[in-house]
């Protein structure tokens, strides 16, 4: 049994670093805006 929790307590802890790391991305970067453009094809525009 005391494997059991040792390896949920690592499971656990493996998990609450992940989800740390995924919050300080959402706090600390900022994506950039940028301006989209995609030509159409011609025989798309004559239908």
């Amino acid at each position: 049994m005391p494997s059991l929790f040792r390896f949920l307590f690592v499971v656990g802890v493996i998990a609450g670093l992940a989800v740390s790391a995924m919050a300080a991305l959402v706090a600390f970067v900022e994506p950039q805006q940028r301006e989209m453009s995609q030509p159409l094809p011609a025989n798309k525009l004559n239908r």
